[in-house]
């Protein structure tokens, strides 16, 4: 894909920018590329928001005998994650960038030299301004999304509470609503090192083309180890010594993780300008989402997109917990979010460099959300009739499987608001979306089911159900569902009390340790049973547990304190209810229980 940065001047010496700092700045030169086609309607538009060391060449060459692509074409391109098929992507340089928008090194025209420190202090929300009225100029009218990681994230969180109503979808990737003291740290010692340089100059090294490339280079070191983990380095470095089969008892570079870095930071020196390091990592530091407002869930209140947030176990720049919080403050501002923490071994450089599961989540949440927009929000539902439990024709989507999730389609009501606790890939939650027009939630351990949830357009979030279900408000949702799964969940009893805090009605299912067949097993083969209804031996998942019927309408009177407002005992075989001794003769039950007595 051969590609073109294009040049566009914004504001003029007679209207210029107010930038949060109290500052003005004018004309300013944006450096930005497009991909793809603009269709017709202008609604397919993406915009991508770099990191601090990117640009505006996000995918592509710029001619054919380019040796290096741009910095996400490992996601941007004919179909791959961001469809240039489907989708128009404008990717633009930030505000005090180095690679063709107005910063530091630009000329200012009032004195005819490069700004230098003379240029004045920007943040991240003076960079989406920015990028607002390039889309303004160019006569989009609303996005599709806008999608970032690291410092594009926070550009792309900006996006969300500062353009509420241009911005349909965010997906903020490997990033925070504010650094931590540890980030600010690494960028003070950048910073420093950068500053003490004896060429800096006071920034004013352009004019004696002397550059201060030692700290700049150093300051690229230091922010290159937050970048990787340790299992990262260990897998490509170890203690290998990079040109020796001994020590060399001196101060040069000898291990190879050195000379890497040495390796980084001079390829780093000739291509960015230190003055732009000091700028972006000031307005890193200063970001903080929630600071207009009373909290964050109150700064995300009025945002209006659908969020997806993506992290990596092994990031520890910006920690998955980080990006957790920001979860919790959406679901406790009743917001649309999917959350995956994707296993990738690669630190904070992984969403750089990860692309089966990160690219499958971000297409699968795209096609979803620009179906719902072509939909208008409106698509007008058709409500089949109610299902009953001996109807094999039904033409539901479970038919001849999941008898327990044909059932639990029943018991739920027309536009109702559902929490799937171990959603799987959210099968069950679209077809109520699709079907009974519920609007909720699934939640699930696994990135393979975040990933088909995504696809189905069902929102998602990857919690543990045995630690992460307080961040759900009280009475939050009129059912809280559990298919299925009460069978592997470590904690069961705080489980459960926490779906009848979430949930007007909890709704679980289970299989029946005490059925017939099962119990034939254990007596002649002396052998934990399998079956349909509970087809996993016992070392398939991390803890089974075994209940029957009785046991759980025991412990939902003696231990939950609950009531019991319908029973369906089942058999899996042909989805037919057994009223006749239930606990011999149905492999699995549905439960409806609740706080409240049946009115």
């Amino acid at each position: 894909m051969i590609v073109e940065t294009q040049h566009i001047e914004l504001f003029s010496q007679n209207s210029k920018l107010e930038l949060e700092s109290g500052q003005i700045l004018g004309p300013i030169q944006v450096a930005y590329e497009t991909y793809g086609q603009l269709n017709s309607a202008k609604d397919n538009v993406i915009l991508i928001t770099h990191a601090l060391s990117g640009d505006a060449h996000a995918a592509g060459k710029h001619s054919e005998s380019d040796k290096k692509t741009g910095w996400w074409d490992l996601l941007i391109g004919p179909g791959k994650a961001f469809d240039t098929n489907k989708y128009y992507i404008i990717s633009t340089n930030a505000l005090g960038g180095c690679m063709g928008t107005t910063g530091p090194s630009s000329i200012n025209p009032e004195t005819n030299e490069p700004y230098g420190l003379t240029f004045p202090m920007f943040t991240i929300g003076d960079m989406v301004t920015l990028q607002k009225h390039l889309m303004d100029h160019l006569g989009i009218t609303k996005l599709l999304a806008v999608a970032g990681g690291s410092m594009g994230g926070m550009q792309a969180l900006k996006w969300a509470v500062k353009y509420p109503e241009f911005v349909q979808a965010v997906i903020p990737i490997a990033t925070t609503t504010k650094l931590s003291a540890q980030s600010i740290a690494f960028d003070a010692v950048g910073r420093n090192a950068i500053l003490r340089d004896e060429n800096f100059n006071g920034g004013k090294y352009y004019q004696k083309n002397i550059y201060p490339s030692s700290g700049l280079a150093i300051a690229r070191m230091v922010g290159h180890i937050t970048y990787l983990s340790e299992e990262a380095m260990h897998e490509k470095f170890g203690r290998r010594l990079q040109n020796a089969d001994d020590y060399s008892y001196d101060f040069e570079s000898e291990f190879s993780v050195e000379t890497y870095l040495d390796y980084q930071g001079g390829r780093f020196v000739d291509r960015f300008d230190a003055n732009t390091y000091l700028y972006f990592t000031k307005a890193m530091d200063y970001f903080d989402l929630a600071r207009s407002f009373d909290s964050l869930a109150d700064a995300l209140n009025q945002t209006q997109s659908q969020f997806l947030i993506i992290s990596f176990d092994s990031d520890w720049l910006f920690p998955p917990n980080q990006s957790q919080d920001l979860v919790n403050a959406l679901i406790q501002s009743g917001k649309d979010v999917s959350y995956c923490n994707i296993h990738c071994p690669y630190g904070h450089d992984s969403f750089l460099l990860e692309s089966k599961v990160q690219g499958a989540l971000i297409s699968g949440f795209l096609e979803q959300v620009y179906k719902k927009h072509e939909s208008g929000n409106a698509i007008e539902k058709s409500l089949p009739s109610p299902t009953t439990s001996d109807d094999k024709k039904s033409g539901s989507i479970f038919e001849g499987e999941r008898i327990d999730h044909r059932q639990i389609e029943r018991l739920i009501k027309p536009n109702s608001t559902v929490l799937d606790l171990g959603c799987g890939d959210g099968e069950l939650m679209q077809h109520l979306q699709n079907h009974k027009n519920i609007h909720g939630m699934g939640v699930t351990l696994q990135e393979q089911d975040v990933v088909g949830s995504c696809q189905r357009g069902v929102n998602v979030v990857q919690f543990d159900l045995d630690e992460y279900l307080w961040h759900f408000g009280g009475q939050s949702y009129d059912y809280a569902v559990l298919s299925q799964t009460l069978q592997v969940v470590r904690r069961p009893e705080f489980v459960l009390k926490e779906m009848l805090r979430i949930g007007r009605q909890v709704i679980v299912s289970f299989p029946n340790f005490a059925y017939w067949s099962y119990r034939i097993q254990i007596l002649f083969s002396g052998r934990a049973p399998i079956g349909k209804a509970l087809p996993h031996t016992w070392f398939d998942k991390e803890s089974v547990n075994y209940l029957s019927i009785k046991d759980f309408e025991e412990f939902v009177e003696s231990r939950l304190n609950a009531h019991i407002i319908e029973r369906i005992p089942l058999l899996s075989r042909s989805g037919k209810q057994r009223s006749f001794m239930p606990n011999l003769f149905a492999d699995e039950a549905i439960f409806v229980i609740s706080q409240q007595k049946r009115t």
